[in-house]
């Protein structure tokens, strides 16, 4: 007799079965002796045997089942396989969210909920640099660009043209641009022009070009997500990011590119490249943001952070970066990837500049509903730095311990040993990098004590971090479901063991019991990790994978901004940039550093690091293009 849903889980609770993996590693399994996709009508899933129940058991880590326990299973295993194809028939959007929300806040906590307010004082009036030629402003921060539109000494017509032309120039040699909107940016300009001719002042940013990472939806024009097959996609309504900026009076002059499907700095038009050397890749997924950004080919653009996307191109452009407070920011109209860690946030070539950014496009629009919370987004620079406590992650600033090289294995083979030798060459090389770089985050601690600051050490909770990335994974494989189904995933550019169609199958046979319970330690994270920002405000942390895995877990805000640039002496970069690390761009090229914040305290997070930036002027570095 077949048995119902609930009588197939009580009978396998009854035999001691609780991963909930092996329906679909069943499905799975089952799949692989198919026809493609499109014969699968023709040709329905061959019937579960004992021996497909064995493979799943391995694969699920349970078991393993007795001839009986395995009898009771089979006919409720393929009432529930036959159960996914109701729901795959829906053929869901990317937009349709699931249904659960995530909130990053600890039990108990409660954010500020004042009204929205930028307190940096008055607009700024910014002397114009005489005898400059409107190309000698492509490098200025967006406040001062936003004074010289107000004072009448420049008209945004002339500053979108410019930038217009700019991304036109440097396109061919960094690879930035997917789409140019420049019908849409030269009547804004316009607008903006006459608007500000008659007085009426919308916002910091009223006038100022921006460019839109392409996973934003723009009416009128593509939205690609970066991806091969996505090339002509398009929606119908703008995101709400775009929305809030057209309201700001920003100008909108071009897409810019991020890796397929937000991995990376590899796209369908080729390979984004970093302004400092363009041998390498921008890193990713922000790649296009950060490149043009660093260029000096728009005023200021928007990324997106899921695990690194602002983070990585941030650092190896030399941009400064802002990943808010999860849930801060909407993400309407924007490709979904995880809907537990994506964020949206502005990448500028001051910290001030993403404060003037963020203003705009934080709160809540009611559709979005991780973001419920109406927090305020005071920000002044004129904060007296004396009142916050100041933390460092000591242990990350601490030489590394001592390099374990691969050790020669009994009866290696020739190709075994060059591997071998090779791996070890690459270990080395790269603790050199990391060495040298260490310089420069050890200077900055230097700095802030000289700044009369007092550095307390703290550590990070120690916490599995990396095994609850399988959070991320498995949410990106449901994000794009029907690629792997469909078969349309062969259309990605980039399809080796770490890429998206690999990770996109692998993510399918993650136990959904499992998914539980990296939430669960998820929530151990938070607490501890929330824990840290009652003994202080602030963190300074180098921009490095332990912090950057376990905040964007937690959902905590963090501000990357560059800090220093690499001299003759540094390491020199290795001939293939794999995309794994940030730190090869060799001599000349930027360095970063991470500030870390509590939850919602995003206005907190920008007055520290802006006193910090203006102290240094890092950032007003830029890169040899011609």
């Amino acid at each position: 007799m077949t048995l119902d849903r609930r009588d197939f889980l009580a009978a396998c609770s009854r035999a001691g079965i609780t991963s909930a993996l092996l329906p679909g590693v069943l499905y799975t399994l089952a799949a692989q002796a198919q026809e493609p996709a499109s014969a699968a009508k023709a040709n329905p899933l061959p019937k579960i045997t004992p021996e497909m129940l064995d493979q799943a058991a391995i694969l699920a880590g349970v078991g393993p089942f007795t001839a009986d326990q395995k009898k009771m299973m089979l006919d409720g295993l393929a009432d529930q396989r036959d159960s996914y194809e109701p729901i795959r028939a829906l053929k869901m959007a990317n937009s349709v969210p699931p249904a659960f929300v995530f909130h990053p806040m600890p039990a108990g906590a409660k954010p500020q909920t004042r009204q929205f307010v930028l307190q940096g004082g008055s607009p700024r009036v910014a002397e114009f640099p005489t005898g400059s030629s409107i190309e000698d402003l492509a490098f200025e921060p967006v406040a001062n660009l936003g004074a010289y539109l107000r004072a009448g000494k420049i008209t945004s017509l002339a500053l979108t043209q410019m930038y217009l032309a700019r991304l036109k120039r440097y396109d061919a040699k960094l690879h930035f641009v997917v789409t140019l909107t420049e019908e849409r940016a030269l009547a804004q300009a316009k607008a903006a022009d006459a608007e500000l001719a008659a007085g009426r002042h919308r916002s910091p940013l009223h006038g100022i070009p921006w460019g839109a990472k392409d996973l934003l939806a723009v009416k009128g024009y593509p939205t690609t997500w970066g991806a091969g097959g996505f090339e002509h996609q398009s929606f119908d309504e703008d995101a709400t990011v775009v929305q809030r900026l057209d309201l700001a009076g920003a100008v909108l002059v071009a897409k810019f590119s991020l890796g397929a499907l937000a991995m990376g700095d590899k796209w369908f038009g080729g390979r984004t490249r970093n302004p400092w050397n363009p041998e390498q890749g921008s890193s990713g997924s922000s790649a296009g943001s950060a490149s043009a950004v660093a260029a000096g080919c728009v005023g200021f653009a928007i990324g997106s952070e899921t695990l690194g996307s602002i983070s990585s191109p941030c650092t190896r452009c030399g941009t400064t970066g802002l990943r808010p407070t999860f849930g801060f920011v909407p993400r309407t109209g924007a490709m979904a990837l995880s809907w537990t860690m994506d964020k949206l946030g502005p990448i500028a070539r001051s910290v001030e500049d993403c404060a003037l950014v963020l203003e705009i496009i934080h709160g809540p629009d009611f559709k979005d509903a991780a973001v419920m919370v109406a927090s305020d987004f005071h920000w002044d620079p004129r904060m007296n730095l004396h009142n916050f406590r100041i933390g460092y992650l000591k242990s990350e600033f601490d030489p590394p311990p001592p390099l374990k090289l691969l050790e020669p294995e009994p009866n290696e083979t020739a190709d075994e040993k060059k591997k071998r030798e090779d791996r070890n060459a690459a270990m080395k090389e790269a603790r050199k990098r990391r060495d040298y770089d260490r310089r420069y985050e050890l200077a900055a601690l230097d700095k802030l004590r000289a700044m009369g600051i007092a550095l307390n050490p703290v550590e990070l909770p120690k916490l599995p971090y990396d095994a609850m990335e399988s959070l991320l994974l498995a949410e990106a494989a449901a994000s794009f479901s029907d690629l792997t189904l469909s078969g349309r995933d062969r259309l990605l550019t980039e399809q080796g063991v770490e890429d998206w169609p690999n990770i996109f199958r692998l993510a399918r046979f993650y136990p959904a019991v499992e998914y539980i319970q990296a939430n669960r330690a998820r929530t151990l994270a938070i607490q501890q990790v929330s824990a840290l920002f009652q003994q202080v405000d602030i963190i300074i942390t180098p921009s490095t994978q332990t912090q950057l895995t376990a905040t964007n877990l937690t959902g905590h805000p963090a501000l990357i901004l560059p800090n220093g640039l690499r001299g003759p002496d540094a390491p020199k970069p290795p001939k293939i940039d794999d995309g794994d690390s940030d730190d090869i761009g060799g001599p000349g090229t930027p360095v970063s550093l991470t500030f870390l914040a509590g939850h919602y305290q995003d206005a907190k997070l920008a007055a520290f690091a802006a006193l910090y930036q203006e102290a240094t002027n890092f950032h007003k570095s830029h890169p040899k293009l011609d």
